[in-house]
């Protein structure tokens, strides 16, 4: 599964006019603060587990070296993995890590391995996280809810004094929603 485009809105409510699932059934997960993984192990009857789907060097997006304000074109850590409960994967989630904040401790962020980023960011100090904002993916055919794609996501920066990483976790509907 790939990560898909996705329009992003800093106002939950702008989202919500777009797609009654962000007030609806994906609301919960939309606005848990503190360690998503956290929240997503509590909601494990069994296991839970983190697959990595990809990870290295790598442009970032236009918009998400923007969002960053990093020059364009140039590389970052760009890690993707699928977070997965009780054997399902329930999230896909992309990470940006600009190169500033890959020196010192943070080079422990190339070396995660199927560790979750969440364990490491909430269990450093110095790490503060900026506001969510929500995300609607762009999928060419209205089929995605038949598909299990994500339509349905959530970001935001986490800062110290090097820079600014891009945490997206995009919810697919296995999670929200009773089938």
């Amino acid at each position: 599964m790939t990560i898909p485009p996705t329009d992003w809105y800093r106002s939950f409510s702008a989202a919500g006019l777009r797609n009654p699932d962000v007030h609806g059934p994906a609301r919960y997960w939309l606005q848990v603060e503190g360690s998503f993984t956290r929240a997503l192990q509590k909601r494990c009857a069994n296991s839970f587990h983190v697959e990595v789907q990809r990870e290295g060097f790598a442009a970032p997006t236009l918009e998400e070296a923007r969002r960053l304000r990093i020059p364009l074109r140039q590389q970052a850590w760009i890690r993707e993995v699928r977070l997965c409960g009780d054997g399902e994967p329930w999230v896909l989630a992309r990470t940006v890590i600009p190169l500033a904040c890959l020196t010192g401790e943070g080079r422990r962020l190339l070396h995660l391995g199927s560790k979750p980023l969440g364990a490491y960011l909430f269990s450093s100090r110095g790490w503060q996280r900026g506001p969510l904002e929500t995300g609607l993916c762009n999928h060419h055919s209205l089929t995605a809810s038949k598909t299990g794609l994500p339509e349905i996501a959530r970001r935001s920066l986490f800062s110290n004094k090097k820079g600014a990483l891009l945490v997206g976790e995009y919810l697919l509907p296995i999670l929200y929603r009773q089938i």
